[in-house]
């Protein structure tokens, strides 16, 4: 499973939110939504997160391993 949970704390740290990204950086509210519920993002939304965070992917993205993601 693909958990965004570390973004959100990245998030507090760099002193940006929720209004700044939509508004400044242009992110869509959508695509805030997607990450507050662990929903796909493109690897392009990631490189611009880390672009604006100034981060590592590590920072906005991790693998948890689950039962259901064994096919």
């Amino acid at each position: 499973m693909i958990d965004y949970s570390p973004f959100w704390e990245t998030l507090k740290r760099t002193g940006e939110n929720w209004y700044t990204l939509t508004n400044k950086h242009n992110l869509s509210h959508s695509t805030l939504h997607r990450l507050k519920h662990n929903k796909d993002i493109s690897t392009r939304t990631i490189n611009d997160l880390c672009s604006i965070l100034n981060c590592r992917v590590e920072d906005i993205v991790r693998y948890i391993p689950d039962v259901s993601d064994k096919q």
